[in-house]
């Protein structure tokens, strides 16, 4: 038992740092036993009728602010957030047998970061964000390439700049549950809520 819960009663207050602490704990220990991608996480969006739509993508930091992650603002991830202003995601750690559920409102974060984070990615990717009209309607795989080899020559060997429909998205959550399995399907599950992302945490646990 995490020494964070136990003992833990219904509605008890938490340190605004305590799930933030407790999700790099798990972190930490997913990136020694998961083979692939630990930052690997499903990302729930609504479209505008209230559909929901699913997909996996990889978290690019997390702080007390929330969870970052990068994308096409013109993908259909990107204009549902943008539509929406909140999103959910879900970790799932299948050597340890755990999972995080976060859920919040987005917001975008500052051009400082994006532009770090585009210039730290493979030179290939730089290129693949402006060659890829994510989410549409591709007419062919050669469309593509020729998309790819038109900005590789465009660009040749000078800076890549971000392209502006690229950039990231960060969840400030009010809530984040933590879940670790138990035997005969008598999990541990403790969620801790507030009622804005500024606001003070209080934690419960659920029934599994």
């Amino acid at each position: 038992m995490d020494s964070t819960v136990e003992g833990l009663n219904s509605g008890n207050a938490a340190d605004v740092g305590e799930p933030f602490k407790r999700f790099g704990e798990w972190l930490a220990e997913a990136e020694k036993s998961e083979p692939n991608d630990p930052t690997a996480v499903a990302l729930a969006t609504v479209d505008e009728d209230g559909l929901p739509n699913v997909r996996m993508v990889l978290m690019r930091g997390y702080d007390e602010a929330g969870f970052v992650f990068f994308t096409n603002f013109e993908s259909a991830k990107g204009r549902e957030i943008l539509s929406a202003g909140k999103a959910a995601m879900g970790f799932h750690w299948k050597s340890l047998r755990r999972q995080v559920r976060v859920r919040g409102p987005v917001e975008t974060v500052s051009d400082e970061e994006a532009d770090a984070y585009f210039t730290s990615r493979p030179r290939g990717s730089r290129i693949g964000a402006w060659a890829s009209q994510q989410s549409r309607p591709l007419e062919s795989r050669m469309a593509l390439e020729k998309a790819v080899a038109r900005y590789t020559a465009k660009f040749g060997v000078s800076e890549i700049p971000r392209p502006a429909y690229w950039s990231g998205f960060r969840i400030r959550p009010v809530e984040i549950e933590f879940w670790r399995d138990g035997a005969f399907r008598l999990h541990d599950r403790h969620v801790y809520r507030r009622p804005a992302p500024e606001g003070p945490w209080s934690v419960d646990r659920l029934y599994p």
